[in-house]
């Protein structure tokens, strides 16, 4: 008898505060209550549309000409090779040509061309390598008429990555010669 008037109390207690909550009519807030009739006669015009506001990026900074950045950006500084070669290829000697040209343009300059390898082979047989590829893009400069004495080359081998990744786009990244250049008003040397 005592559970069935516990549980008789229960429902009658839920069944009034579930009354109570729907039977509540909320105020609309005041705004609402003082709106003015829409009028069906009289449309307002569309808004005036305004342009888009312009969004300021920083200046780029101008590229100086026959400094290191007009070298790498205008003319490049890296030639790729195939796997296990130092033969230039026809988009290598394109490279090289533009380089001639803009040694030419600006005598001062020197150049020292840093040749490199994959992470393939020995540190040795990568080092021979990365010196044949350097020498390749030094004598193809020189046939262009730039003077020998301008042109300097290192090899770094398998040493100076600029990939880590071993698969085969990276290697090819890493197969290169890198054109470093130093005289006034370069503004530093490429070393990559």
């Amino acid at each position: 008898m005592r559970k069935t008037s516990i549980l008789g109390s229960s429902v009658i207690s839920l069944a009034v505060v579930l009354i109570a909550a729907c039977a509540s009519k909320p105020t609309p807030p005041p705004a609402m209550a003082a709106a003015e009739p829409v009028r069906a006669a009289t449309a307002a015009p569309p808004p005036a549309r305004t342009a888009p506001a312009q969004v300021a990026y920083p200046a780029r900074p101008a590229i100086v000409p026959g400094s290191l950045k007009d070298f790498q950006v205008n003319v490049g500084d890296t030639v790729y090779y195939s796997f296990d070669s130092s033969n230039l290829d026809d988009t290598a000697r394109a490279v090289l040509q533009k380089q001639a040209a803009w040694l030419e343009r600006y005598r001062s300059v020197t150049l020292q061309v840093q040749g490199n390898a994959d992470e393939r082979g020995t540190r040795e047989y990568n080092l021979a390598l990365g010196a044949r590829r350097a020498a390749s893009a030094r004598d193809y400069l020189v046939s262009l008429g730039v003077a020998p004495a301008r042109v300097t080359t290192i090899s770094y081998g398998k040493e100076r990555p600029i990939c880590s990744e071993s698969t085969e786009p990276c290697w090819a990244m890493n197969r290169r010669a890198v054109s470093a250049i130093s005289g006034e008003n370069t503004n530093s040397v490429a070393m990559r």
